[in-house]
């Protein structure tokens, strides 16, 4: 989704969020929770996702410029185990919607990012879960000028593999 975003040598002006427009795109308007990080160049977050009753997001870059990435994690989809990504910037304002059922993790590319998102359900530490960022199955491709800087957390996560037949999302 991307948003008109009207500047002059002042400044900008971007509307970060309309239901009306959320709907157009499919998109769910009852967000619960807002979330805001900051991280500093080469910080890797993810690959992350809520089991039940799971989590949507809506995410965006407020400053700075970060790949973000999303894994399916739907048992049953032709997807299963894919990634896809994409680059969100503060130039932009383009926003991304992160349906139920797919992992998510970001790299802060600029030397520093402020990463937005609304939620559909509240965070609850107890069905916090998540596959490690270089799961070799899945594949993902982080860029190689970039030193990642990771939590234990994320590096001691499962493989896909290890948690698949558990995992609570089907198509």
């Amino acid at each position: 989704m991307a948003p008109a975003v009207h500047g002059d040598e002042r400044g900008f002006f971007v509307e970060t969020f309309r239901a009306d427009v959320a709907r157009e795109y499919g998109i769910p308007t009852e967000f619960v929770q807002d979330n805001h990080s900051r991280s500093r160049q080469g910080t890797l977050r993810g690959i992350h996702f809520q089991t039940h009753p799971g989590q949507g997001k809506l995410v965006r870059v407020s400053r700075g410029r970060v790949l973000d990435v999303v894994v399916d994690l739907r048992r049953g989809s032709p997807t299963f185990g894919e990634w896809e990504s994409v680059e969100l910037d503060d130039v932009g304002g383009n926003m991304l919607w992160i349906p139920v059922g797919f992992g998510h993790g970001f790299l802060v590319l600029s030397e520093v990012a402020d990463f937005v998102y609304k939620c559909t359900n509240y965070y609850d530490p107890a069905t916090e879960a998540g596959i490690r960022y270089d799961d070799p199955e899945v594949g993902v491709v982080w860029p190689s000028d970039v030193e990642l800087l990771y939590s234990a957390r994320d590096a001691e996560a499962p493989l896909l593999s290890e948690i698949a037949d558990s995992l609570p999302f089907t198509v």
